[in-house]
């Protein structure tokens, strides 16, 4: 049996190969088209203005500490690279919300091998999206203060050294959190059981979040790593048994 932390990447890798066979491909279409249109749009306006912003985040240093730009460069274009990604999944993800609510309920129908939930419709779809995009709002509301006191961090000179590591690390537990959260939503789990939950399950979620974040940084990778996550989530809530997280 593997270890919790090996499960992240097993269940993405199943999700992968789920929402690539036949009976979930349409819903997949839809939310794919989002994250081409959205990445197409955020390259360009990354590539304008990346080298701007790596000068504005670098120290000033000494003429006699000059050698060390060298060193610290580096961690300034990572530290660049992560807020660029966390917008783009963040507004990828508000947008698909309710395509990625709706692809983890047919996923779920597939392992579980039942349908407990209603027909599709447009109808249906579009009764999602209050809600969908309400949950996006939580996990906005939950983020942002968390990745302000990061950007605030990252603006210390000296300090910000620290900042991309830590920036890493709330991204892989962003991860989890954001795509784990779409089954629990369909089963109204409520967002603080739902993220105390994720705690009680915190290597088996950090390494699920790790594999989802290495996916979602590698470029075109990440148009068909985002549907995955959905897949690769709802087996990590069928599988890690998160109905049981409903009745405590």
């Amino acid at each position: 049996m593997s270890t919790p932390v090996l499960s992240g990447p097993q269940y993405l890798r199943e999700g992968l190969k789920l929402v690539l066979s036949p009976g979930l491909r349409l819903f997949v279409l839809l939310p794919l088209t989002v994250n081409v249109l959205l990445f197409a749009a955020l390259i360009g306006f990354a590539v304008r203005g990346f080298g701007g912003w790596v000068d504005q985040l670098m120290p000033s240093l000494p003429d006699w500490a000059g050698f060390l730009a060298y060193i610290i460069w580096p961690l300034f274009v990572v530290l660049v690279l992560l807020m660029v990604f966390f917008t783009f999944t963040m507004l990828a993800n508000i947008i698909a919300a309710p395509f990625n609510g709706f692809l983890a309920e047919k996923v779920e129908v597939v392992v579980r091998g039942q349908d407990d939930f209603p027909p599709f419709s447009w109808a249906e779809l579009a009764a999602m999206v209050p809600r969908t995009i309400g949950r996006e709002m939580r996990k906005l509301a939950y983020f942002l203060p968390r990745a302000g006191a990061l950007l605030i961090l990252s603006l210390i000179p000296g300090v910000n050294i620290i900042a991309a590591p830590l920036w890493l690390l709330f991204g892989v537990w962003m991860m989890a959190v954001q795509y784990i959260d779409y089954p629990a939503d369909n089963h109204k789990l409520g967002w603080n059981e739902m993220l105390a939950w994720l705690r009680e399950k915190r290597w088996q979620s950090l390494g699920f979040g790790g594999i989802t974040y290495l996916a979602l940084l590698i470029p075109l990778v990440n148009l068909v790593a985002m549907p995955a996550a959905v897949a690769g989530a709802t087996l990590f809530w069928v599988r890690e048994e998160g109905d049981k997280a409903l009745v405590k």
